[in-house]
């Protein structure tokens, strides 16, 4: 894979509304293989992301001819969406993962990206305290701060 540009140039920082952590993440970071979480959009996808599945649809991503763009409508609310929907979004990073390089983008890359890349690595046969243990130490000690997504990523049986 080519060397992505220097992504940690526009950090995202803030409060998360629950719990009231303290962030400054950088617009996307690496997870591990060919998957890669992130923020909003600062207008066109970066190049070396070849499959983008947005979760917040506010701000859209421009994007290269190359480049594969799912959008999903999640909110990050203290409910869990539609598991069928989850365990799909999921199942279809992965596919993409096998194929090439992959973005999961939310508003701040925290809770929606968090829990969809956390399944996706739990479908893959990964635990899930392991999953979300590599998303806060590669992205942000504020990923998963959502309680409710946490808890149901680490409580649920998943298939």
């Amino acid at each position: 894979m080519k060397k992505l540009a220097d992504l940690i140039t526009h950090p995202i920082e803030g409060i998360t509304r629950e719990g009231e952590i303290p962030f400054k993440v950088p617009l996307f970071s690496h997870i591990e293989g060919n998957l890669w979480t992130g923020g909003c959009p600062v207008g066109t996808a970066p190049k070396e992301f070849e499959y983008i599945v947005s979760l917040y649809q506010e701000e859209p991503y421009k994007i290269h001819r190359h480049q594969v763009y799912m959008q999903a409508q999640l909110f990050d609310a203290p409910i869990i969406p539609n598991e069928d929907e989850l365990y799909g979004l999921a199942k279809c990073v992965n596919k993409y993962k096998e194929q090439g390089v992959t973005l999961v983008h939310c508003q701040a890359g925290l809770n929606r990206s968090g829990l969809i890349a956390a399944l996706s690595m739990i479908q893959m046969g990964m635990a899930p305290k392991k999953a979300i243990a590599i998303l806060r130490d590669k992205r942000s000690p504020a990923v998963l701060c959502n309680r409710v997504f946490e808890e149901w990523l680490l409580t649920r049986k998943h298939v």
